[in-house]
Formats: structure tokens, C-alpha cells, sequence
């Protein structure tokens, strides 16, 4: 249970940091829009900007993928279906295809809402998650806030993205040993999913290990 704590601790620290980090700059993401390699498009989860996924976007780009980031989601805080919207109409202004998503959280929630319903013009490939309450979170109940209220297993859009799994087999789903927001991990039926020794749902954005399993996850 100290264990657990601890590692709780940690993750709110890390994301005290990159809110930090935020509000003092470094908020363009055009540098990262070079390379030759598939686009990527990175999704972040609720209450984060696309500043948390950062380690990704350094580390991708570096391997010559381009990585787009969308600045119109601020602190991720619309509605699944309308974030989903939102992002798809991005890769149709820039007409980006064989789009490999990069999602933490809800993000990977989102991702899969487009893969099944927004993706009419078959521009996105693949999606790797990480963290992501596939299956909601019990702890959601227990929040006024309508933000983390939708990650309840009943909420009607959780429960239809549940239950439709024509696009898992085009998922890899990330996640540590222990998460302290998704009791019941991020498993994903019918996906490839990759579960690490790593604690915690938003430090290990910047663990090796997981950075490594979004490299090796990523087209040849």
C-alpha cells in the first residue's frame, strides 16, 4: 500500500511538471512536422495539452516520423465524439494518410472512436495507446466533474467503443503493472497488447521501456 502511494505521489509531481512546462513555453509543435517516415498523430488524455506526450514526440521524431499535434484540443476536455471529430478534420486539412496515432488515456479513446466512425476516407493505419481505460474506470463514479464522469464503464459512448472491436486488432495497448486511475489495467481484447514493469499512468509517458514499446510498435 506505501508502494502504491508512493508511486501515486510521483505521478502527480510528473504531472505538476509538465503543467509547469506549459505555461512557461515551449508550446510549438512545428519542428516536429519533418521526416519521411509515417505521420503520427498524437493524442493526449483528459486535462492534458500535447506537452505531456513530449518524450514521444522527441523520440519519434528523432527516428525521422513526422508528428503532428492537435493545439485546438487545449486541455482535452470535449466530449469524446467531438474530439474524434475534431482530430479527424485534421488529418483531412492536411491530408495525412497511413496515420499511426499516438495516444495516452483518453486519447486512445478517442483514436479508436475515429478508427471505427470518423475514418470514412481510410487515413489512419494504426493506433498505439498507452494508459488508456479501454474498459473505463470504477474510481470515474466517484467525480462531479463531467470531464472524468465519461470514463464510467456505463457511459453510453465508453460502453459503444467497448463493445465494437472491429479496430482492436489494429491497436497496441501500452500499460504498467500497476495504474492508479484504471484498477482494471488497459487490456485490450483482440489487440497486441504490451503490459510492462512500470508503474503509474502518467510518469511512465517518459520511461525508456515504454518509449521503446511505441518505437517497436511503429510500421516498418
Amino acid at each position: 500500500m506505501i508502494r502504491r502511494a508512493w508511486f501515486w505521489w510521483l505521478d502527480y509531481v510528473y504531472v505538476g511538471w509538465w503543467q509547469l512546462r506549459h505555461l512557461l513555453g515551449g508550446r510549438d509543435a512545428s519542428r516536429y512536422r519533418s521526416g519521411s517516415l509515417a505521420p503520427v498523430l498524437l493524442i493526449p488524455g483528459v486535462y492534458e495539452t500535447w506537452q505531456f506526450l513530449r518524450p514521444v514526440a522527441d523520440r519519434l521524431h528523432s527516428l525521422g516520423h513526422p508528428v503532428h499535434v492537435l493545439t485546438e484540443l487545449r486541455y482535452n476536455l470535449l466530449s469524446i465524439p467531438e474530439s474524434a471529430a475534431l482530430a479527424q478534420a485534421y488529418l483531412e486539412a492536411k491530408d495525412l494518410r497511413g496515420v499511426v496515432i499516438v495516444a495516452h488515456s483518453k486519447g486512445g479513446l478517442i483514436g479508436k472512436h475515429m478508427m471505427l466512425f470518423d475514418d470514412t476516407s481510410t487515413r489512419i493505419d494504426r493506433m498505439t495507446a498507452i494508459a488508456t481505460p479501454f474498459g473505463g474506470s470504477a474510481y470515474a463514479r466517484y467525480f462531479p466533474i463531467r470531464a472524468i464522469r465519461a470514463f464510467r464503464p456505463s457511459e453510453p459512448t465508453l460502453a459503444l467503443l467497448s463493445a465494437n472491436a472491429e479496430a482492436n486488432a489494429r491497436v497496441t495497448s501500452i500499460f504498467g503493472v500497476f495504474d492508479p486511475h484504471i484498477p482494471v489495467g488497459s487490456g485490450l481484447e483482440g489487440a497486441t497488447n504490451v503490459q510492462l514493469p512500470v508503474y503509474g499512468h502518467f510518469r511512465i509517458l517518459a520511461d525508456a521501456r515504454v518509449l521503446a514499446a511505441v518505437e517497436s510498435s511503429m510500421p516498418d
